[in-house]
């Protein structure tokens, strides 16, 4: 549109000087060399013309002629540039698609026309890499490494190069120069944290997490659980040695992650060695809510150590009802109320979690009671105690598939900072009839999952009496299938006594 304005502009323009100068008539003389020319105006400007077009053509034939040589190797640069583009978008295309030959082939067509570029070498690293030539690879990361606009991703290839040869010295001097040339590269960061967790260097591990949170690498949310998680590991270290520092890290801990159960359990111990009860009583209350676990019970009804077993009942029904009577602290009601001699309340407590298939340490718990009340031969305390070898599992500490009684910062076979996570362990299912089941085509072997132990049943000397409500099997043992006598499972749970409660609350 605005061109054929412009167009009609300028022909307006070029018709209105026409006719101006066919209004305007007059004379052109030209005297040159003893000749004498005359002609109209109109004829002297169309000569001016057709000599300004000769002498531009002229122009344009030599400057062409003088150019040739140059715009003949120009225009061999450019088709050797697009072809060198062609056959790098076929390589990167053939190592996307994991064609080895293909991506090699193009990868030295790219190479060789247009020489050592960044790209032409990703490219032929990666087509060594999809080759399995691991040694061309790195040849091709080092030479990418030499030059200072591709030496971080060269840094990159040579720390995994390192990592698959399972060189980790080298891999953690390659993230360490990364992270050094280029403090804002994820990768490098998350390789030199895993490196200072394995080597237990938790300072300089919470220095690098801080750095990665100024930088924006993380929300602040992650950086502050796992600072808290690295404190907690430093404070585990120097609990038994050097309990101020270990007390100092524990509470810097807490307040980053009020809800980690470890770092809750050095804080309320360590304060309560300090007799500081009130402090450590409110730590630990704060965790429990989040995640009931038995340390923090442990912690919580031995924060006297003098107290009695009634006292510790009544701080065991106060984490009760915290937690809104989770499972947890019915347990840890079980185990005050045997400690404290009260089986009935202890088997109050456990009625609702034996019932509905009771867990190895309910069943344990329950054997506990009986053995107590009843002695250890009891043929309900083994009863109980042949259930927990097929009871379902209890929350354990689990990290990548790893199940452990003790918290750990970082995972076993990832290396992964706060891996762990205190849940229940998957089951173990039980496959089909050797029968029924087609036979493989190739030999697999089992999976090991560890389980979590359980003590062993108790043994005696001598066969055990026949017990009321027991299935007698062989020499008169109790039959590990046979079902326990009904318990009382009162609705309601039997209050502490007032003077003991007294006791407890005077610690917050």
């Amino acid at each position: 549109m605005w061109r054929a304005l412009v167009f009609l502009a300028l022909l307006a323009v070029a018709a209105y000087g026409a006719v101006w100068i066919a209004d305007h008539p007059g004379t052109v003389t030209v005297v040159w060399n003893g000749y004498e020319i005359g002609m109209s105006l109109a004829i002297a400007l169309t000569g001016v013309l057709v000599a300004a077009i000769i002498i531009g053509l002229i122009w344009a034939i030599v400057t062409g002629v003088i150019g040739l040589p140059a715009s003949i190797s120009r225009s061999t640069r450019e088709r050797r540039r697009n072809k060198g583009l062609a056959s790098l978008s076929r390589g990167m295309i053939a190592v996307g698609s994991g064609d080895p030959l293909a991506a090699r082939r193009h990868a030295g067509d790219a190479e060789r026309l247009l020489g050592s570029q960044p790209l032409t070498l990703l490219l032929k690293a990666q087509a060594a890499q999809i080759s399995g030539d691991r040694d061309a690879a790195e040849q091709a990361f080092k030479r990418m490494a030499d030059d200072p606009e591709t030496r971080v991703l060269g840094l990159r290839g040579l720390f995994v190069e390192a990592r698959r040869r399972e060189d980790e010295g080298a891999a953690r001097a390659y993230a360490a120069e990364a992270a050094r040339l280029a403090p804002s590269v994820t990768w490098a960061n998350e390789a030199v944290l895993e490196a200072q967790c394995a080597d237990g260097e938790w300072s300089a591990a919470t220095e690098t997490v801080e750095r990665r949170a100024a930088l924006g690498l993380m929300d602040k949310h992650a950086a502050r659980r796992q600072q808290a998680v690295l404190l907690t590991a430093a404070a585990q270290r120097h609990e038994a040695g050097e309990p101020d520092t270990a007390i100092e890290q524990a509470l810097k801990a807490v307040k980053l992650a009020p809800d980690l159960v470890p770092a809750a359990v050095i804080a309320g111990r360590l304060l309560a060695r300090r007799n500081d009860l009130r402090k450590a009583a409110k730590i630990v209350e704060a965790a429990w809510k989040a995640t009931p676990h038995p340390e923090l019970a442990k912690v919580y009804l031995n924060l006297r150590p003098g107290d009695s077993a009634r006292d510790r009942l009544a701080r065991a029904e106060n984490l009760a009802k915290l937690s809104s009577w989770d499972p947890e602290s019915r347990l840890v009601i079980a185990q005050a109320a045997t400690e404290a001699k009260d089986f009935v309340r202890a088997r109050e407590a456990l009625a609702p979690l034996a019932d509905d298939r009771p867990t190895a340490r309910v069943c344990r718990m329950m054997a506990r009671i009986e053995a107590a009340e009843h002695g250890a031969e009891s043929g309900r305390s083994r009863e109980w105690l042949a259930r927990a070898a097929r009871a379902p599992r209890d929350a354990a500490w689990v990290a990548d598939g790893v199940i452990s009684e003790r918290w750990a910062p970082v995972s076993p076979v990832s290396g992964r900072l706060d891996a762990f996570v205190w849940k229940t362990p998957p089951e173990i299912l039980a496959g089909p009839d050797e029968d029924d089941a087609p036979a493989p085509t190739e030999p697999v072997g089992p999976t090991e999952i560890p389980a979590v132990p359980t003590p062993a049943p108790v043994t005696t000397g001598s066969p055990a009496p026949a017990t009321p409500g027991f299935l007698q099997t062989g020499a008169g043992a109790p039959s590990a299938l046979s079902t326990p006598a009904p318990v009382n499972t009162s609705a309601s749970p039997s209050p502490a006594p007032q003077a003991a409660a007294d006791r407890s609350r005077r610690i917050a």
